[in-house]
């Protein structure tokens, strides 16, 4: 064997060396790899918090760096947090009364439809018509979720938070009063109380209002019934104008022997 190839054979068995070392390496890498895959699954498995925390830490890294990178906080699960409905959803009668209420009260369509679709839903629960539960929304807040009067009631549906504390504990306590669809749902509840204490309708709205004990609601009772009116119209599909025109009606004079041409005057009353 010539000098030549001696040194071939050398450099072949040198390189077959090497290749043999660098499978063996890898090999027992990827073993490694494996048992430590397989202890770190067993790990987990046994320690559950080990595992939430490792999930924490991980999720809280992937949002650094998407705020990195966006310049705000990214939370993909906001949405479930609000408050809305695409209106075209909805059935025909709902999604006509959404839009109706979002161009009269000059709301968003979205959140108003949202409302729509739970109030239809409970009203079918308590057999409350839907549309006098939205009456009652659309009289007492105007579709404000964050509305307070001067004596404490509050949300949509006005509902006095501090004397009905103890219902809005099944949705995690008072501040749930500005939660839309906690406030809608206790408002109801509140409604229906007082139509089955007083009787009627008419009573129940009284009652609602705080005028159950006085002669006179200040017109509350006949403004959410004819609301209450327009939003059955509305629903059936009949075109109802976003503004109702003055009602006149005539003043009986104080002497009855004056002519009537000469005394009677006109009282406006927007119903």
């Amino acid at each position: 064997m010539t000098a030549l190839q001696k040194t071939a054979q050398g450099l072949r068995t040198f390189a077959s060396d090497i290749a043999q070392g660098f499978f063996e390496i890898t090999h027992n890498g990827f073993a490694l790899v494996g048992l430590a895959t397989v202890f770190c699954v067993i790990t987990l498995t046994a320690r559950p918090d080990l595992r939430q925390a490792g999930e924490t830490q991980l999720r809280s890294w992937l949002q650094a760096r998407q705020m990195d990178e966006v310049g705000m906080q990214v939370e993909p699960d906001a949405v479930d947090r609000a408050t809305a409905a695409d209106p075209r959803d909805l059935p025909k009668q709902q999604a006509a009364v959404a839009y109706w209420l979002s161009k009269k009260y000059r709301v968003a369509p979205e959140p108003v439809s949202a409302l729509v679709v739970e109030a239809y839903e409970i009203g079918a629960r308590v057999k409350l018509d839907p549309t006098l539960i939205l009456a009652v929304m659309a009289v007492e807040s105007g579709f404000n979720p964050f509305a307070q009067s001067p004596v404490g009631a509050q949300g949509l549906m006005q509902v006095m938070t501090g004397v009905h504390s103890d219902k809005y504990e099944n949705f995690g306590g008072k501040l749930a009063a500005f939660d839309p669809v906690s406030n809608l749902r206790v408002g109801v509840k509140v409604l229906q109380e007082c139509i089955q204490r007083s009787g009627s309708l008419a009573a129940g709205l009284k009652f609602y209002v705080g005028a159950g004990n006085l002669g006179d609601d200040g017109g509350y009772a006949d403004k959410v019934m004819a609301e209450h009116n327009r939003l059955k119209q509305v629903a059936s599909g009949r075109n109802v104008p976003l503004a109702q025109p003055p009602v006149i009606r005539a003043v009986a004079p104080a002497n009855p022997e004056a002519p009537p041409a000469q005394d009677k005057v006109a009282s406006l009353s927007i119903s």
